[in-house]
């Protein structure tokens, strides 16, 4: 399925925005705990996706994992990858309900449990990966789906609509 223009221009500034978070903020608002990393907001771009289309979502997570490639390496790089399959399905969900927290929702297990398994091969034990990386992702999701949320919402507030979807009233959040 092709991109709409408006779906290009809106994942082009959400992906140069992956791009920069991990960038400008390695270091400083980032938390680093080998081998689980957190950048507070580095979801953002991929969470304010799910609310354009499945195409956009998966566009933008595959920027936020070149990000983290260039900062923090493959192993981050590859548990960023995981932001294309749960913002796909957040973007799914999204598109069926038209709110933002069950979009977040959906995508909170995929998220978490997808990081956990990528570090296996590196090392980890299930238990380890799922204690350190699956539960620390679990709460990173949910701090950058308050922001993401708080973020959607202003910005519906100033109208600007990131969604495709023909106008009605929705539950934004």
């Amino acid at each position: 399925m092709r991109m709409t223009t408006k779906e290009l221009l809106y994942g082009s500034l959400l992906t140069a925005l992956a791009l920069l978070i991990p960038l400008a903020f390695q270091g400083w608002l980032q938390v680093v705990i080998p081998p689980f990393s957190a950048t507070l907001a580095s979801h953002l771009p991929s969470m304010l996706a799910m609310t354009i289309s499945p195409q956009t979502a998966a566009f933008v997570g595959v920027g936020s994992s070149l990000g983290f490639l260039m900062t923090l390496g493959p192993v981050v790089a590859l548990r960023a990858a995981v932001h294309i399959v749960f913002g796909i399905v957040g973007a799914l969900v999204y598109a069926r309900s038209g709110a933002l927290w069950k979009a977040l929702l959906a995508a909170l297990p995929i998220h978490a449990l997808g990081e956990t398994l990528v570090v296996l091969p590196f090392g980890f034990t299930f238990s380890q990966a799922l204690l350190i990386i699956g539960l620390g992702t679990a709460m990173h999701h949910v701090a950058d789906g308050v922001i993401t949320s708080a973020v959607f919402h202003a910005m519906t507030k100033a109208g600007v609509n990131l969604s495709l979807r023909p106008k009605r009233p929705v539950n934004h959040l």
